[in-house]
């Protein structure tokens, strides 16, 4: 027992080093705009625009950054797309633009805390050490097992700790809701934790549906416990504490739905104009919602307190007494691949039994100190330091290792890769599976291909690192792959999804669609996030941007890295029936190293005859819309259209040894008379006087007219990395424009 102390104080040093150093230089940042003091009653509120919805809780402590200047606050209110923070000095009257900082470490902290009270218990420990040292004998009559459902009953009632692997469509979600449906129908309590609040949606709405088909369901006896429940769980009333208390508390329920409706109006009139009036009615209305909030605590609290069989985040269970104070006769750590290791022995003190479930082939947990600490104890999930994932590398399976092994979500063409490689063939696909996927493979784009990969291969140097965060974006995948959404869209697709390594990349496609794409994303689930966002979830549709091309030297870490193998995984095994991958291949064939997971990827695409060459972009492009618009490079009458009609400024890059024809040159020296002109460039051209030159380097030349509307393509004399076919865009995006300037050009444009 003496080593789980030691663990435990060596978690909690870990969990300190990670707090310190997001305290001190964070990891997410938000770019808000348009700052505007709103009170300056005791402490300075101000108002901040931001390009996307934020959801930061209120009271977190933040870090806010703007020029070189930093300050700490508090987040007043988050919701739509306006942030209220607090500070206790004023920062001035208005804040053009800055970035706001917010690592949730207050959760850390709370997890230490709970560690701290462990030690106190040696029934506590004693199951710690059942976690990380599972004993090689398992006690569960195997000679009784009926199906995979009965197995893992059986397991979690004769073993202390069962370990599921979970690899993707394997069906864990549909196993581990009818155990804990069994553990309920015998009465027992049983606590369901996740990393994620998606994942413990879907758990407690599989687990609600059975109970419900069984006849056995209760109101109050299953709850999902949080503020964050998604509409996953809708269409079960009274499944989630803030649906209960609607209809147990309707009066308390109703002055809350007030108060949201006042705050929006409120913050609406703030983001369109200022009013200090409006301001301080909206932190009055704030102080109010904090106190209906404490009551509906109050009655949540009665309603976790008689529930049997609770759901809720690994987070909020380390920070609610509601949840740490009791005990159960199950746990279940869904997604633990994702959870720290203090985080998942947190949870198997909880009950007297523990079930671990996850797949640690895909995302591994996320932390940023480089401390020796955090990497062990941190930046890896439980199978590997309790030795359950070792005995997979070594060719067997740990006897409390129970392996789901049999895939119903991808169509075989889209599992082939992962069966294989990632999961040594252990994994095999449904014998309905292909039948069950084909009505989305026939669907366009590349009709009755259910995997692709699209070649942007020598169309100019497009990827570069946002200037901020360093993160790599590249506008003509970005471009690419709306389109590619659009055209599933249009082909009769409802869910699609749009998923990167790279969070700025992530970005810059979330602004796409919502400029343009409105009507799309009203009539179909379409999303773009990260890999990390899209792990737990599926769409019908996948379209993976890999992103790295040229002018890089070599591909980021995050596709051939240490957890490259795991990130790769997540990407492709998120499909059901239609699998794009958008990639340079000329730069994987001259920059991956050959023994990469991301390299064998596009090995294997190309012998399956998955490759869909630059050449073919006229044959599956079908829908041009009006504010994306794809021509041959020599078709351009329409910029000489716009240049013409521009009324306010153009802007021009132009990277060393790129060109523009001389009827261009002349057109806009003709336009700098009239209005501002800019060029961006290292070297400076011999052209009108009146052009203002920006000493600065793009890798890819452009020009953007009036602030709306961006042409960039191989129009351009001298751009390195292009062969035909030669071909132009033409986007008209005020937003996606200025989001562009803030990521990539320097703040300070100084004129050569």
């Amino acid at each position: 027992m003496k080593e789980i102390v030691t663990w435990v104080k060596e978690w909690q040093k870990a969990l300190a080093i990670e707090i310190q150093h997001l305290k001190k230089y964070g990891s997410t940042k938000y770019r808000i705009q348009n700052g505007r003091m709103v009170s300056n009653e005791g402490r300075y509120a101000y108002y901040f625009d931001t390009s996307f919805e934020l959801f930061i809780p209120i009271g977190s402590l933040v870090r806010m950054e703007w020029g070189s200047m930093t300050a700490s606050g508090t987040v007043l209110s988050s919701e739509g797309k306006g942030l209220i923070l607090s500070f206790e000095v004023s920062l001035g009257d208005l804040i053009s633009e800055a970035w706001v900082l917010h690592d949730p470490w207050e959760l850390l902290d709370q997890l230490s805390e709970r560690l701290a009270e462990l030690k106190k218990s040696k029934q506590k420990l004693t199951r710690i050490h059942r976690l990380l040292h599972p004993t090689m004998e398992d006690r569960h009559p195997r000679e009784k097992v009926k199906s995979p459902v009965h197995e893992l009953i059986l397991r979690s009632k004769y073993n202390p700790v069962t370990f599921v692997w979970g690899p993707p469509g394997t069906g864990k979600t549909y196993t581990l809701a009818r155990v804990a449906a069994n553990k309920y129908f015998k009465g027992q309590k049983v606590l369901i934790l996740s990393h994620s609040n998606q994942a413990v949606d879907v758990m407690m709405k599989e687990t609600a549906t059975f109970i419900e088909h069984k006849e056995k369901w209760k109101e109050g006896d299953v709850i999902r416990y949080g503020s964050q429940v998604s509409s996953i769980i809708s269409d079960h009333p009274s499944l989630s504490t803030d649906k209960l208390i609607q209809i147990q508390f309707p009066t308390l329920f109703e002055n809350k739905q007030s108060l949201v409706l006042k705050r929006k109006a409120l913050k609406k009139d703030l983001s369109s104009s200022f009013s200090t009036r409006d301001s301080e009615d909206l932190l009055k209305i704030e102080g109010k919602y904090a106190n209906v909030l404490d009551k509906l605590r109050q009655r949540e609290a009665k309603l976790v307190k008689d529930a049997n069989v609770i759901g809720v985040t690994l987070a909020k269970a380390a920070m609610d007494p509601n949840i740490y104070e009791k005990q159960y006769d199950l746990v279940i750590v869904d997604e633990a691949s994702m959870a720290y290791v203090p985080q998942a022995a947190f949870a198997a003190s909880l009950g007297r039994r523990t079930i671990v479930c996850g797949d640690f082939k895909q995302l591994p947990p996320i932390a940023v100190s480089r401390h020796e600490l955090v990497a062990h104890w941190l930046k890896e999930d439980v199978f590997h330091r309790s030795g359950v994932a070792d005995s997979v590398e070594n060719g067997n399976l740990h006897p409390h290792l129970f392996l789901l092994k049999e895939q119903r979500r991808m169509h075989p063409e889209i599992s082939a890769f992962t069966n294989r490689v990632i999961y040594h063939s252990l994994v095999g696909d449904h014998k309905d599976v292909r039948e069950s996927r084909e009505p989305i493979t026939e669907l366009s784009p590349f009709s009755n291909r259910a995997s692709v990969l699209v070649d942007t291969s020598h169309a100019g140097n497009y990827c570069m690192k946002e200037k901020n965060s360093h993160s790599r974006i590249n506008i003509w995948s970005a471009f690419l792959s709306i389109q590619l959404i659009q055209e599933a869209f249009r082909g009769g697709a409802s869910s699609i999804g749009y998923v990167t390594p790279y969070r700025a990349q992530a970005q810059l496609v979330t602004l796409l669609l919502q400029d343009l794409l409105e009507k799309e994303l009203t009539e179909a689930d379409i999303i773009a996030a990260t890999v990390h966002k899209f792990q737990g979830s599926e769409r019908d549709v996948m379209v993976f941007d890999s992103v790295d091309s040229y002018p890089e030297s070599r591909p980021g870490m995050l596709l051939v890295g240490k957890n490259s193998e795991r990130l790769i995984n997540v990407a492709i095994t998120r499909t059901k029936g239609k699998f794009i991958h958008v990639a340079d291949v000329a730069f994987i064939q001259q920059q991956v190293y050959s023994r990469s997971v991301f390299k064998q990827l596009y090995t294997h695409q190309r012998k399956t005859n998955q490759l869909v060459t630059t050449n073919e972009i006229g044959t599956w492009i079908k829908h041009q819309q009006s504010k994306l618009q794809w021509m041959h490079a020599k078709k351009i009458s329409g910029l000489a259209k716009d240049l013409l009609h521009a009324k306010q400024s153009i802007l021009l890059s132009l990277p060393e040894d790129v060109t523009l024809s001389e009827k261009w040159i002349e057109l806009i020296q003709e336009k700098s008379t009239s209005m501002d002109v800019t060029i961006v460039s290292r070297t400076e051209r011999k052209w009108s006087s009146a052009i203002r030159w920006m000493c600065e380097e793009m890798p890819f030349p452009f020009i953007v007219i009036d602030e709306s509307v961006l042409w960039t393509g191989a129009f351009f004399e001298g751009m390195p990395n292009v062969r035909p076919p030669f071909i132009a865009v033409r986007l008209q995006s005020e937003t996606f424009i200025h989001h562009l300037y803030s990521a990539v050009l320097s703040s300070n444009q100084n004129e050569a």
